[in-house]
């Protein structure tokens, strides 16, 4: 009987064991620290979503370990975005690479984003002239 073998993708080693594809490296741990920022929630709230603890998340955030799909699936689902999201081409974690922001910088711009949301168009102009004056003075 004829069965059918998987094509796989030229591998090299992996320093945490076990192999990568050629030019197909995935760092999910930093797309889902991605989007979970970009959303403004804690590794804290994400626990309390999916039942998973803290410290496994943070392992998954910093490329210690690679959840599974079910456990991704949890994690999707607590951060409200489809699962297939953390596998799209143009998916965030890509989008924060091309940026080089920091963690930091990230969470300032996701508390910004959400609570000028709630601001009207006078409001806004009003703090973007405030920031820009800040900016100015720091550089001093």
């Amino acid at each position: 009987m004829l069965t059918m073998q998987p094509i796989l993708q030229p591998t090299r080693p992996n320093p945490r064991g076990g192999s990568v594809a050629e030019g197909k490296t995935m760092k999910i741990g930093s797309t889902i620290r991605g989007y979970r920022l970009q959303k403004g929630l804690s590794q804290g709230d994400i626990e309390k979503r999916t039942g998973l603890l803290r410290c496994y998340l943070s392992r998954v955030e910093n490329g210690h370990t690679v959840p599974s799909l079910d456990t991704l699936s949890k994690i999707a689902h607590a951060l409200d975005l489809p699962l297939a999201q953390f596998f799209a081409e143009d998916s965030l974690g890509r989008e924060l690479h091309t940026q080089k922001l920091t963690d930091d910088e990230l969470r300032f711009l996701t508390q910004i984003r959400r609570y000028s949301t709630n601001l009207n168009d006078s409001d806004r102009k009003l703090l973007l002239a405030m920031v820009k004056k800040f900016a100015a003075t720091a550089t001093r």
